[in-house]
């Protein structure tokens, strides 16, 4: 480019967005407020929206920590565990443990961490009743099991492992929430029993549709991230949904929304959508995020009067126009 790159913090004249937003927003909107959107300019030859191994700017629902990097700790031995009997809260994370067992003494238990250890197989957990909580992220585990003596089991966290497929949950009928992000999951599946479910977190997986999931009536989060899901469908029972995140997929149209009106956030970002657009019910949406799309045209959303956080990219001529924490 021959000209200066433009200033980052360019604010925007009311006018300016009223030609390419259609709007000027509400009625009771001043030229101050309206002035007070702030924007980032980029001049890109030939940019493309698609970028999937490119981490977006932008904040996402949940934070994905990386995975940790083994070193010869393997090797080593596993931490000497001293046990109270009488804890409710146990935290073994990295004790570089190869195997779970020996918690029998913890007949009080509700909070256990496992996490960053070596672990390969859930076992030896029937005791612990008392459960409510079990974290097994980031270890070698292979297949859900054992786990059907939880009975109070309400968050299961065994994101970061290896697991393939979503099986034998159907014991834990008090679980609130879910994550297996970071496994290599292909199909939402077997999660019928799960009625009480509230957050599912299936990030950074290898799903292709979203299905499977009518039953999960209570749902009030949905993370879906960096899969290769291909259409937004199969979510119309899931209308106590307020936050669905399901950036850096395949999808080429923003549908099947219409039944999600208590949706208050909505994460679509390094997709390649062409067209805001099916958002008509969805009037309770506070943050939008359809940044890093093929969006040419700000429209359909002067009626997100709730709106507070709006991240979008347009693009004109080659030229992109990154709007940051646009309100209306």
């Amino acid at each position: 480019m021959s000209e200066e790159a433009p200033n980052p913090s360019v604010k925007l004249s009311e006018n300016v967005l009223e030609n390419l937003a259609g709007t000027s927003g509400n009625g009771n909107q001043s030229a101050g407020d309206a002035a007070t959107t702030t924007v980032a300019v980029t001049e890109a030859e030939g940019a493309t929206a698609e970028s999937e191994d490119e981490e977006s700017a932008n904040p996402l629902p949940l934070q994905l920590a990386t995975r940790r990097t083994f070193t010869d700790q393997e090797d080593l031995p596993p931490q000497e565990v001293d046990l109270d009997p009488e804890a409710t809260d146990v935290d073994l994370n990295h004790y570089r443990l190869r195997q779970i067992e020996n918690l029998e003494v913890l007949t009080k238990v509700e909070i256990l961490c496992l996490r960053w250890n070596f672990i390969k197989k859930i076992e030896n957990l029937s005791s612990l009743t008392t459960l409510t909580c079990l974290e097994l992220y980031d270890n070698q585990i292979t297949t859900i099991e054992n786990l059907d003596q939880l009975v109070n089991l309400e968050v299961l966290d065994i994101s970061f492992n290896r697991i393939r497929k979503i099986e034998n949950l159907g014991p834990l009928k008090n679980l609130k929430k879910l994550y297996l992000c970071a496994n290599k999951i292909t199909k939402i599946e077997n999660l019928e029993e799960l009625e009480g479910l509230e957050l599912l977190e299936l990030g950074d997986n290898k799903i292709r549709v979203m299905e499977n999931l009518d039953k999960l009536t209570k749902l009030q989060e949905l993370h879906l991230g960096k899969n290769k899901i291909t259409k937004l469908e199969n979510l119309d029972t899931l209308t106590e949904l307020n936050t669905l995140a399901i950036q850096s997929n395949r999808l080429t149209k923003l549908e099947g929304l219409s039944n999600l009106k208590k949706l208050e956030q909505l994460y679509v970002s390094h997709n390649g959508i062409e067209k805001i657009e099916g958002l008509e019910n969805n009037l309770l949406l506070e943050t939008l995020d359809v940044a890093s799309n093929l969006i040419q045209r700000l429209e359909n959303v002067k009626h997100l009067s709730n709106l507070a956080e709006f991240w979008v990219t347009i693009f004109l001529n080659y030229s992109i126009l990154n709007f940051y924490e646009f309100c209306i």
